[in-house]
């Protein structure tokens, strides 16, 4: 059997104090909500390793609720000297020698909880819940959780977001508190986002909201158009943010550019690695948004699927390549640790608390610098509501209708193809930047000169100045692109000047790394060498012209 090594990474305050807490008391259950990004995995690895160096525990078990977080959880508890065997079976029988424990998921443990009981029953264990709300998400899972681990030495529940339960249905080892006839979880120690913000553990996030005009066909036969932000009904703006989402449109492909953008302007300025992450509601729309990325940017896109057994492989060569998209189903939604991930374009039709919590907390996490993130997202009602809730702290466990199923997260209704529904165009344009609860519009004058380049800095942003980056990004994708653009066809002006200006960035940041100098000092003599506006909004032969000029210092 392993023992704890000599690894040791230096520990966040909130960390330090949650193993303070629970070592003062030393409970048999331990509930701990803390925002994603805010490292609970290496919390509950250095408490676990702690306990097995005070002879407290024997054993370690890890729930998860995907196979992809059993082979990142087995790798995180490598560095802390803890074997843990990612792919241990129901039917494998006991634990190799020299492992500590092993990961299991909510799915492996609900088939078969007597073998799970076993395990933790023979050694002194501690069992992980990682993201606990998931021992919810099917009566059978619930109760193959209180069944498998009741009788364990000590459980440790990990959350990152509020979780649901039914009325009549509480989650395993979960404490409660009832309020009217709400059910509220009671955390023994709990760290939101607007602390980890305080703190400099997550970064901070803008949500850049599009709107645009929709125009679908009824049933009857009728031809309907709205404004995402202003459609109106439930009914018109379900059927008007349904049709922004269709492929076929041109609203994906608008916002596809204005977040690719994003991500040059992030790489641009010092964050090398950004990328961005792409959330589809099915997989035949995740297809169609991969093929969009690549006519529209000159990107590939890498594609992630919930059916596909290769996933897990693809979502860890994204993590260490310098790609810059990925388009996933759900896959990506919590868990997974990837911090260059900085950009979320929600190109999808969910809009629960929970999903869109998770789903923000892929792009927040900390790398210690001055990074910051930004969602793109449709400018309807219902998700704007969330971005303005999502800084509040909140414990609270929602009730779900009866008979609904936790697994099932809510869509909007209407379904594109159906046949009362036919999407038939959309476009595009962006209505305001939300941060802290707040609209910020670009009311504000750019900025003059050279700092027009540097508009994008990251984390060195006010929302105003985010909103009038966006703003002018926008305009400029208007600009240059003709009335009606064919996203498969090719060969537009606006397509060979943004292919120009990553070709100068490019460039620059070559002749700026050959010859030591500060992206900016470069950037301001390529201004001076030839004239005129920032390379954002420059025209075709003024591009032209500093591409020679680079060519002849770097070539």
């Amino acid at each position: 059997m392993s023992s704890p090594g000599t690894f040791s990474r230096p520990l966040r305050p909130w960390q330090s104090e949650a193993i303070r807490a629970y070592e003062e008391r030393q409970p048999a259950d331990f509930l701990v909500t803390a925002t994603p990004g805010a490292g609970k995995t290496t919390f509950a690895l250095t408490l676990a390793s702690r306990l097995h160096q005070k002879r407290l525990i024997d054993r370690l078990i890890v729930v998860v609720p995907t196979d992809h977080l059993r082979m990142q959880w087995a790798d995180a508890a490598d560095r802390f000297g803890l074997a843990m065997d990612p792919a241990l079976a129901n039917d494998s029988g006991p634990l190799r020698q020299g492992t500590f424990g092993y990961v299991s998921t909510y799915a492996q443990v609900a088939s078969r909880p007597a073998i799970h009981t076993a395990r933790c029953t023979n050694k002194r264990t501690l069992v992980i819940l990682d993201e606990v709300h998931h021992a919810g998400d099917a009566l059978s899972w619930g109760e193959g959780v209180r069944e498998a681990f009741s009788l364990a030495t000590r459980r440790l529940s990990l959350t990152g977001t509020p979780f649901r339960t039914k009325p009549d249905e509480r989650i395993p080892f979960v404490k409660y508190e009832e309020t009217d006839e709400e059910l509220m979880s009671v955390a023994d120690y709990a760290y939101d986002y607007r602390e980890a913000l305080r703190d400099g553990v997550v970064r901070p996030v803008v949500f850049a909201a599009y709107s645009g005009v929709s125009r679908w066909m009824n049933s009857a036969g009728e031809v309907l158009s709205a404004s995402l932000s202003e459609a109106g009904s439930r009914k018109r703006e379900e059927a008007a943010w349904k049709t922004a989402l269709n492929p076929e449109g041109k609203w994906i492909p608008h916002v596809i550019a204005a977040a690719d953008q994003r991500i040059a302007d992030l790489r641009e300025s010092g964050m090398a690695d950004a990328a961005a992450l792409m959330l589809a509601t099915d997989q035949a729309s995740a297809r169609e948004y991969a093929k969009l990325v690549k006519q529209v940017t000159g990107h590939k896109a890498v594609l992630v699927l919930s059916d596909d057994p290769t996933s897990s492989k693809r979502i860890a060569a994204f993590n260490n390549s310098d790609d810059r998209w990925l388009v996933a189903v759900r896959q990506v939604s919590e868990g997974v640790d990837i911090a260059r991930l900085a950009v979320c374009v929600w190109t999808t039709s969910y809009r629960t608390p929970l999903f869109f919590a998770q789903a923000v907390g892929r792009v927040v996490r900390s790398r210690g610098s001055a990074e910051s993130a930004t969602v793109f997202l449709p400018a309807v009602r219902p998700l704007l509501a969330l971005a303005a809730q999502m800084e509040e702290s909140r414990n609270s466990v929602m009730k779900l209708k009866p008979g609904k199923s936790l697994d099932e997260l809510e869509r909007v209704e209407s379904e594109p193809g159906l046949p009362d529904f036919i999407p038939l165009d959309s476009e595009a344009e962006f209505a305001h930047v939300l941060h802290g609860g707040s609209s910020h519009t670009a009311d504000i004058a750019p900025a003059a000169g050279e700092h027009e380049d540097f508009l994008g800095l990251p984390g060195l942003l006010t929302p105003e100045q985010t909103a009038t980056l966006l703003s002018l990004r926008d305009a400029q994708l208007r600009r240059h692109r003709t009335e009606e653009l064919d996203i498969a066809g090719g060969g537009s002006v606006w397509r060979d000047i943004e292919s120009l200006r990553r070709e100068v960035q490019g460039l620059a940041r070559t002749w700026a790394s050959r010859s030591g100098r500060a992206h900016k000092d470069v950037h301001a003599e390529l201004r001076t060498a030839v004239p005129g506006p920032s390379s954002a909004t420059a025209p075709l032969e003024v591009l032209e012209a500093r591409r020679d000029f680079l060519l002849g210092k770097v070539g």
